[in-house]
């Protein structure tokens, strides 16, 4: 069976608090390790009233606090927003607290705006520094070296698997360089994905903790018992990409019953685009669509995001979901 992990921005709901999107989380991530997930990633984002994992390395705590196996951890960090020490001994400190279930997948992008980056006291200029300051860190958590004199405590010698995240072919390129495990973005920038993993794959340099290329593959999945009901569940996720858009973003936003009301042709066109990786309908529909990604894709891992307005509905999209992919195994 293709592994499956899942993606939570940890969405905060128009009317609700990220108190409650947090105690949703975690009921969430308790769900995902019942019905078998591999991995459970959250991810830093900055300003935006709609996602409640800013703090992540916080986030990550509080789900595999609340959990007992499944793997936890960051879809990823956006490493320019932060020293490699620092998020050494954040992560080192998880490792230590929840031993052999961290994952640290590290962004380049900055994960908000400018204004809100110069609120973070960093400057754009500092991703042209992500290839060194990975290095850095995976260097700060693997074993001390003779004559060390800076060390993360805790992270020396925890050796938290690192992930390199992407939307391009830069990613693919400095995860095949490093010999890192791959994740790509497809579930919101599908156009270089068949490219990139080539790059990846084609041009993978094996290193001692990953001998083989191991490439992730992000998708939306919303599965209900039918397809009228997945299509109107969709329209959350398709109102919130359009506001992102329209630069009117907020709280996520509640389905609607005719999403053609919503957007204008050339709006549709530009989001549709964006979500073209999703599997949306009935367990049957998402099936067939499991399939076909599968065989088209060759995917060794697939990240799944179902951010949905109701919780209970969101469960069972991921519930129905590892059903699909037991039966397709």
């Amino acid at each position: 069976m293709i592994p499956l992990s899942i993606l939570d921005l940890v969405p905060v709901k128009e009317g609700a608090t990220p108190r409650e999107a947090l105690a949703e989380s975690l009921d969430l991530a308790r769900q995902a390790e019942r019905l078998g997930y591999r991995r459970y990633w959250v991810a830093e984002h900055h300003n935006m009233a709609g996602i409640a994992s800013a703090a992540t390395s916080v986030v990550i705590g509080h789900l595999a606090g609340g959990t007992a196996s499944i793997r936890v951890g960051s879809g990823g960090i956006m490493l320019p927003n932060h020293s490699p020490m620092v998020i050494a001994e954040q992560f080192g400190t998880l490792e230590s607290l929840y031993p052999g279930r961290i994952d640290l997948g590290l962004g380049r992008a900055p994960g908000t705006d400018l204004k809100t980056l110069r609120a973070l006291r960093r400057s754009p200029a500092h991703a042209n520094n992500f290839p060194e300051d990975v290095m850095e860190l995976r260097t700060l958590l693997g074993p001390v070296q003779p004559g060390q004199t800076v060390r993360a405590v805790p992270g020396a010698g925890t050796d938290v698997p690192l992930w390199i995240l992407g939307s391009s072919l830069y990613g693919a390129q400095l995860a095949a360089t490093l010999g890192l495990p791959y994740a790509f973005a497809s579930h919101f920038a599908p156009d270089s994905l068949p490219q990139a993993l080539r790059v990846y794959r084609g041009s993978y340099q094996p290193s001692p903790k990953n001998p083989r290329p191991h490439a992730m593959v992000g998708i939306n999945v919303v599965a209900a018992e039918t397809d009228a009901e997945a299509r109107r569940l969709f329209t959350s996720i398709q109102q919130a990409f359009l506001n992102i858009f329209r630069d009117t973003r907020g709280p996520f936003p509640r389905p609607i019953d005719d999403i053609e009301t919503y957007w204008t042709p050339q709006e549709k066109e530009a989001v549709s685009g964006m979500l073209r990786y999703s599997l949306v309908g009935s367990p049957a529909t998402v099936r067939a669509g499991l399939k076909g990604l599968l065989a088209d894709v060759g995917p060794d891992e697939l990240m799944v995001a179902s951010h949905l307005f109701d919780h209970a509905a969101r469960v069972r999209s991921y519930e129905i979901l590892a059903e699909v992919a037991r039966d397709l195994a």
